[in-house]
Order: C-alpha cells, then structure tokens, then sequence
C-alpha cells in the first residue's frame, strides 16, 4: 500500500507543476556542482520543448518525503557518495513509485556511486542503454547515443539505466559530462555546438522523465 500511496502523490503533485529538484547526499562529494546548470536546462526546455518548469530549483535530502514531489532529480558531484540505509529504502520507494533519478559523473563518482546504486537494486544490473532507446529519440535525435561533452579519458560517453517493470527509472551518464554543457557559456567555455548538444540530451532526459 505504501508504494501506491507514493504513486499517487506524485501523479497529483506532477498534475499541478513541473517542477525538479537536485538531491543532496552524505559522503563528502560536492553534490552542489554545476550550480548554473539546472537553471539553464529549465529555461532551455520552456523555450523549446513546451514545458513550464519552475524555474527556482529545489534541493532535496534522499531522506526527505519532498522527493515524491519532483517527477525528475538530478545528481551529480565528482567524489564520494554515501546512501544511509534510510536513504536507500527512501530512493528507492520513489523510483519504483514513478519517480525518475539522472546520475551525470563529473569526472571522479564513478567507483563510488556504482556501490550504491548496486545497493538500490542488487537484483537489477546497470545496463547500458541501446542507442535505439526513445531517450535519445524525442524531441531531438541522438543516432549515436550519448553525447561526449567533456574530453577526460580518452573514453567513450555511456548511458547507463536501471529498469522496472520496462521504465528507465535511473539514468547514469558517464564519461560525457553533461552538467558541465549545461553550464554557463563562460564557465567552460564550449563551442556553442557543443552546449547545445548537452542541452538536447537535457530536453530528451527532461522529456523522458516526465512522460514515463
């Protein structure tokens, strides 16, 4: 019953606002990274993709109940991560209630946030996402998949997802650096094609989100 009580909330808060949050987490990883990327992911997906997004973002605990709230949570950081076992029950509950989690590595999460995530769903497996996905579909087309944005290892951008029950619940961004596309032009100074290639994938995931 708890788990329809959480789908219903979310329906009915998802009913009467677009709204998104970032969550905050334990372990010592700057989740407050790319400060201006949400922002700019907000104003780009109202201008061009029809959504009414609040543009004031809201940070949210994974212990929090104010995560039903938000039909999509963004997460992101370049170092440690911790889930309590409160957190896990918590994020969970969420994800398998209508929820919808992206994880974009800043360069330096990966080692950690694979634990927890394993610690989410030990009995589903990060896979990688196919190319053919409707995520990389709508609104923009993406024939290749992920966009790489950031250069850092000399490796290929990866999509990574837990799915339930068919839904891409969590969407785990890897060598691609998303957030930092997402920025200000000035902070990372990116050509303005390569920002818009960020952006896009943004609007897809946005889109996604909302509508599964």
């Amino acid at each position: 019953m708890k788990k329809y009580f959480f789908l219903l909330l979310l329906i009915s808060t998802c009913a009467t606002a677009q709204e998104i949050g970032i969550l905050k987490y334990s372990g010592g990883g700057d989740w407050y990274a790319n400060p201006t990327s949400l922002p700019n992911l907000v104003v780009f997906c109202n201008q061009n993709i029809n959504t009414k997004i609040n543009s004031k973002i809201a940070t949210v605990e994974a212990t929090s109940s104010d995560i039903f709230s938000y039909p999509f949570l963004h997460m992101t950081g370049h170092g440690n991560v911790v889930f309590s076992p409160t957190e896990i029950e918590n994020l969970r509950d969420y994800l398998t209630s209508g929820g919808f989690l992206h994880i974009d590595d800043n360069y330096g999460m990966d080692e950690y946030i694979r634990k927890e995530i394993s610690k989410l769903f030990p009995q589903n497996n990060l896979q990688e996402i196919p190319i053919n996905h409707e995520i990389f579909k709508a609104p923009y087309n993406f024939p290749n998949g992920l966009p790489k944005i950031h250069e850092h290892d000399n490796k290929r951008p990866q999509a990574f997802g837990i799915f339930i029950e068919n839904r891409l619940v969590l969407l785990y961004t890897y060598e691609c650096d998303l957030g930092d596309g997402w920025e200000n032009a000035e902070i990372h100074n990116d050509p303005i094609e390569i920002r818009e290639k960020a952006l896009k994938m943004g609007a897809n995931i946005i889109n996604y989100a909302f509508k599964n």
